[in-house]
C-alpha cells in the first residue's frame, strides 16, 4: 500500500480490530444504524450530506453512547474521501497539524481530500482549536469533531462559525432493545446466540438503567452472558453489584428529579434539597449542570431576599471546577442547603418579566429627551438632555424626574417585599417616596 504521499485512488480508512462486541457490532453503513431520525431519516439534511459524499466540517454533539463514532466511521465508508481518526486525549495537537499539512500535501500533489475526526474536540484547549482553522478555510481538509459538551461553550467562536453542528440525542429504551437483540443474535460480529439466552425483562432493564448509552448496554450484555448461562434481572442486578439508579440524563427522569430540587428549595426544605442532590450525582448528572441550575434558583427565588445567595452560589461554581468531583460536589450540597434555609422571594424575576413583556409589545419607544446624550450641539438645540436633573446636585442623591417612555410613566416593576434584606430595601424604596412627596408638598 502507498504511503500517504503515493497516489493510490482506494480510500485509507483505518479499521478497528477489536475483540470488544461494542466494537464488532458497530454499524458499517447508514442503514444499519439504529436511532437519529431527525438526522439520518430520509431527506434530512445529514443523510442527504453523506449520500451526496458532499460532507462539509461539522461537529457531531451527543451524551456517550449516542453513536458519534459510529456516525463518523460510516462517513468513512461511504465517502470517497481518506478517513483520518484521532483522540483529542491520546493525540497533541503538534501531531494532528502535522497529519493535516501532509493531508494538504496529498491535495494538491493528487487532488485525494482527507476527513479528520477528532474525538472529544472539547478536550483541545481553545488556543489549540485555532490550528484547525487555516486548514478548514482552505478547504484541505474535511473536520469531524465529536464532542459531550455543549459547542457553544468549549468549542472557539470562529471555529463554530465555519462548521455545522449536529445534535445526536440519548438513544431511547427501544433502540436499545433493537442494538442488544441484534449484538446477541448476529452469527458474524456479534455474540451468535440464541435470543432465548436473555429474558424480555432483563432486556427491558438493561435498555432503562443505560441512560441511552448503547456502548454502556453492550459492555453489560457481553458481561452478562459470560458470567450466566442465561441473562436474567437477578443476574444483572449481581453483576452490577446494586441496582444502578434509573436516571436518564436527557429524558423525562432528568426533568424529574431537577423540579423536586427547585421545589424543595423554593419550600425551604434543606432535606429534600440535599436529598434530589445526591440522586441526580449517583445518575451521573454533570455537576456543572447542577450548579447552574443552584445559581438560577438563587436569583429567581431568593434574589433580593438575601443577595448573598447569588455570591455564594457562584463562588460553589468557582471551587467545584477547582476541585472536581468527588469533594468538589460538597460545594453544591452547601448552596443547595443555604438557598433551602435563605428568605424567599421573586420580586426581581416578576419585574423583569413584566419589563420584558412591554418591551416585546410596546417596540421602540422613545427614551425621553432629558435622558437622552447630546454630545453635540444640534442634539442640544433639539432638547436631548434639557432639564435632566443630576441626582448628585440633590439632597440624599434623590430626584423627581421621568425614566420610563411616556407610555409606560406610570408602570411599577419592581415592589419590595417584607423579608430578609429585600426589607431594608423596603424600607429605602418607602424612604424615597416620602421624601420625594415632601419635596413637592413642599
Amino acid at each position: 500500500m502507498d504511503d500517504l504521499f503515493g497516489k493510490n485512488t482506494k480510500k485509507r480508512v483505518c479499521e478497528d480490530v477489536s475483540y470488544i462486541l461494542a466494537d464488532r457490532i458497530r454499524p458499517q453503513v447508514l442503514s444499519e444504524i439504529i436511532g437519529q431520525e431527525h438526522l439520518l431519516g430520509d431527506g434530512k439534511p445529514l443523510r442527504k450530506m453523506v449520500e451526496s459524499d458532499e460532507i462539509s466540517s461539522l461537529i457531531l454533539w451527543g451524551p456517550p453512547g449516542s453513536g458519534k463514532t459510529t456516525l463518523a466511521k460510516v462517513i468513512a465508508n461511504v465517502t470517497s474521501m481518506d478517513f483520518l481518526s484521532f483522540s483529542a486525549v491520546l493525540s497533541s495537537i503538534k501531531e494532528i497539524k502535522k497529519v493535516m499539512a501532509n493531508s494538504e500535501r496529498n491535495l494538491y500533489l493528487y487532488g485525494n481530500r482527507s476527513i479528520l475526526f477528532i474525538d472529544e474536540i472539547h478536550r483541545f484547549n481553545k488556543a489549540q482549536q485555532d490550528a484547525f482553522l487555516s486548514f478548514i478555510e482552505r478547504g484541505t481538509i474535511i473536520l469531524i469533531g465529536a464532542t459531550t459538551e455543549n459547542p457553544s461553550f468549549e468549542i472557539i467562536s470562529p471555529l463554530l462559525s465555519r462548521i455545522q453542528i449536529f445534535i445526536l440525542n440519548p438513544l431511547e429504551p427501544e433502540h436499545i432493545e433493537a442494538i442488544l437483540i441484534r449484538a446477541l443474535t448476529d452469527q458474524d460480529k456479534g455474540l451468535g446466540l440464541d435470543k432465548e439466552m436473555i429474558t424480555p425483562t432483563a432486556i427491558e432493564m438493561i435498555s432503562n438503567i443505560c441512560s441511552g448509552d448503547a456502548r454502556y448496554a453492550l459492555n453489560l450484555l457481553e458481561l452478562a452472558v459470560k458470567l450466566s448461562d442465561k441473562v436474567t434481572v437477578d443476574s444483572i442486578k449481581e453483576i452490577l453489584n446494586r441496582e444502578r439508579v434509573i436516571y436518564d440524563k436527557s429524558g423525562e427522569e432528568h426533568y424529574n428529579l431537577i423540579s423536586a430540587l427547585h421545589k424543595s428549595i423554593r419550600d425551604s426544605d434543606p432535606q429534600g434539597a440535599i436529598y434530589w442532590i445526591a440522586r441526580m450525582l449517583e445518575g451521573g448528572e454533570d455537576p456543572k449542570y447542577i450548579i447552574r441550575r443552584l445559581i438560577r434558583m438563587s436569583m429567581e427565588d431568593v434574589g433580593l431576599a438575601d443577595p448573598n445567595a447569588l455570591l455564594i452560589a457562584t463562588a460553589a461554581q468557582n471551587a467545584y471546577i477547582f476541585i472536581g468531583s468527588p469533594e468538589g460536589d460538597i460545594a453544591l450540597a452547601e448552596v443547595a442547603v443555604y438557598l433551602a434555609y435563605a428568605p424567599k422571594s421573586n420580586s426581581l424575576d416578576k419585574a423583569l418579566n413584566n419589563a420584558r413583556r412591554d418591551a416585546k409589545e410596546y417596540g421602540s419607544l422613545p427614551v425621553p429627551l432629558h435622558l437622552r446624550n447630546a454630545p453635540t450641539r444640534l442634539m442640544k438645540e433639539i432638547g436631548y438632555a434639557k432639564d435632566y436633573k443630576y441626582a448628585h446636585n440633590y439632597d440624599d442623591h434623590i430626584v423627581n424626574q421621568q425614566h420610563l417612555p411616556d407610555k409606560l410613566k406610570d408602570k411599577i416593576y419592581y415592589k419590595p417585599t417584607e423579608m430578609g434584606f429585600e426589607d431594608k430595601v423596603k424600607k429605602r424604596f418607602e424612604e424615597i417616596c416620602r421624601k420625594l412627596q415632601d419635596r413637592e408638598q413642599s
